[in-house]
């Protein structure tokens, strides 16, 4: 098991199965978002993540139509994204407690990553979004 917080530690998370594999993406929503390069985040089947503290903090926004970002409505960190048309949800491993046991694998969205930043290592690299298993829980 994995746990997590936000900054001010209102939410808790637990995610209760692998992480799949970690992505760095550089699509402008993901930017915003977290208000750096590029956002890190790890997929698991929605069954197997858990707020196990301050629920009520939690809002969504509708990013785009069906996609939601979650964040903690009281300090503003990022949470989890969730669709509604697939069982997954998109971990924000910022927020993770302590080493999630996996390492980055790839990055997406490539094209449309800040000027202002060069990718220097050896992982994989998307233009777009990955191929459908890079995204696959573990």
């Amino acid at each position: 098991m994995i746990t997590g917080a936000c900054l001010c530690g209102g939410v808790r998370v637990e995610v209760r199965s692998p992480l799949g594999p970690i992505i760095y993406c550089h699509c402008s929503m993901c930017r915003r978002t977290t208000g750096t390069a590029f956002a890190t985040n790890a997929t698991v089947m929605a069954d197997a993540f858990h707020i196990v503290a301050g629920r009520e903090l939690v809002r969504e926004y509708e990013s785009s139509p069906g996609r939601f970002r979650a964040f903690c409505s009281r300090c503003g960190s990022p949470v989890y994204g969730r669709g509604d048309r697939i069982p997954l949800v998109r971990v924000r491993l910022g927020g993770l407690d302590g080493d999630p046991g996996a390492r980055a694998a790839a990055h997406i969205q490539v094209g449309s990553k800040a000027p202002w930043f060069d990718i220097t290592d050896a992982r994989e690299r998307f233009e777009e979004s990955a191929p459908l298993h890079y995204f696959a829980p573990g």
